[in-house]
């Protein structure tokens, strides 16, 4: 019974989540306006239109007042965000360990969803995941040095073939500014390094670069976007070696 309650916690903080993700890029305050408004015709929702998930199906994905299509984002983030908080409760239970890592995972969350929309997240963001981070049970501070050094200089190097190499040979001037990683990247890696250890990271490393492929090749073959965010795809490799911890190492014992 208690699982159900903590399916609806998650589509209530995800809805919030929403508020984050549009909010903070933009400097608008949390406080005023109070209520969540469309952003396309400024009307205020009310209160049975910000439903989770259930709002946007009885809409059918519609602004009631202006019929601009609803972002399919935002029902995702309330479904994702829920899903997590229950992967988390059945692993932790109701102990202090769950409230630390849903409150690691849902400011993850919202720096993942920023990310994909802006290629860019606020540090101060990153800084409250990264001391979050911290209290997570057996952090290591030394994992998590090492893996941010060694993105740092895997950086330089891929960025370094990028600006000088690849440019020329493709005569493509937009890659001659472009960076191989993000900044905001190096915390995160040092998150999953601290938190995972050398094995479970570099897994969760590989992971994350093997979510980032298809949306990378969709963009080379629609010729949009240039580059692609990484963070949201590092989260989904830290969360899936996080919640399968066990699972994976057995795959490795296996494999090695």
């Amino acid at each position: 019974m208690i699982e159900f309650f903590v399916v609806i916690f998650g589509l209530i903080i995800g809805s919030f989540l929403n508020v984050l993700v549009y909010r903070l890029p933009l400097s608008i305050s949390l406080i005023n306006p109070k209520r969540s408004f469309c952003t396309s015709c400024n009307t205020q929702i009310k209160w049975y239109e910000n439903i989770p998930v259930l709002s946007y199906l009885y809409l059918k994905a519609k602004c009631p007042n202006c019929s601009i299509k609803i972002s399919i984002v935002y029902p995702l983030v309330e479904i994702v965000t829920s899903v997590i908080t229950l992967l988390l409760y059945l692993k932790y239970g109701l102990d202090i360990n769950f409230y630390i890592s849903i409150f690691l995972f849902y400011t993850l969350i919202v720096l993942s969803f920023i990310d994909f929309e802006y290629k860019a997240v606020p540090d101060y963001l990153l800084l409250i995941a990264i001391v979050t981070s911290f209290f997570i049970v057996d952090f290591s501070f030394q994992n998590a040095m090492i893996f941010a050094g060694g993105f740092v200089l895997l950086d330089f190097f891929i960025t370094y073939y990028i600006q000088n190499i690849k440019a020329k040979i493709t005569k493509n001037d937009d890659l001659l500014d472009q960076t191989a990683l993000g900044e905001g990247d190096i915390p995160i890696v040092a998150i999953i390094g601290g938190m995972l250890g050398v094995k479970l990271g570099l897994v969760a490393i590989f992971l994350a670069s093997l979510f980032a492929i298809l949306p990378a090749i969709y963009n080379i073959v629609k010729k949009s976007d240039i580059e692609t965010p990484f963070i949201p795809f590092l989260v989904m490799g830290l969360l899936s070696c996080f919640l399968f911890s066990d699972f994976i190492f057995n795959i490795l014992e296996g494999i090695i």
